[in-house]
């Protein structure tokens, strides 16, 4: 069986519509709840694990011992980082790397070990690729954005790369499908209040185009 693991409530209620889901068809479990379909004869089980790291990881190694999961696809939204791409441009990263691990005053910005290398190569070449980050905040602040963006940072998110993590833990395969919902707005020109919440108004706005757009034209390729 496959899981397709989805973060935040917007993402999940996105994905709830593009598979026309009724009320009996959603189950509950520990860190949210869950629904099954056949795709391309294979088994899904889509589940929402709820945002930042300690609920993806706890969320995805639930549903890898139930449902025995040979492959994880991570399927949901991220912050834009590099400026050659636009929102709703969708990445399949071929690296997966946690950026707040470290004392990043005195260590590496990135350790080795918490750096996940994902073969795509069986899947061809015809995807946008890269390096995805993921910390326990989001990039909201400037600063925070050139930062990631001085590290070749691609896209970044809360939860990818520590699932990611610990699918290699466990010895099962994962793939990453994000899209951009938003970039990050030099706040130093005006209010940081104002510049966040339209951030989350572009968010909320691009999630289920992101959604739609990796359900319909990505996840299959994947599966």
């Amino acid at each position: 069986m496959i899981g397709i693991s989805i973060a935040t409530k917007w993402e999940y209620e996105a994905t709830l519509e593009y598979f026309s889901i009724k009320e009996k068809e959603r189950f509950e479990y520990p860190y949210g709840e869950y629904f099954m379909r056949i795709m391309n004869d294979s088994e899904l089980v889509f589940y929402c694990t709820g945002v930042r790291k300690v609920n993806g990881v706890g969320g995805n190694q639930y549903m890898i011992s139930r449902f025995n999961l040979t492959k994880v696809i991570v399927a949901g939204t991220c912050a834009g980082i590099d400026d050659a791409f636009s929102n709703l441009d969708i990445f399949v990263p071929d690296k997966a790397v946690q950026y707040d691990c470290t004392v990043k005053e005195v260590e590496p910005f990135i350790k080795q070990s918490f750096i996940v290398d994902i073969d795509l190569s069986k899947y061809g070449n015809d995807f946008n690729t890269g390096i995805i980050g993921t910390a326990d905040k989001a990039v909201v602040m400037w600063k925070d954005y050139l930062e990631l963006k001085e590290n070749q940072i691609t896209i970044a998110d809360t939860e990818a790369s520590a699932i990611a993590y610990i699918c290699k833990k466990n010895d099962v395969e994962c793939i990453i499908i994000k899209g951009i919902s938003d970039f990050p707005t030099d706040e130093s020109n005006s209010d940081k209040f104002v510049s966040n919440k339209e951030q989350i108004n572009v968010y909320l706005e691009n999630t289920p185009k992101v959604m739609n757009k990796i359900f319909g034209e990505y996840l299959k390729k994947f599966i």
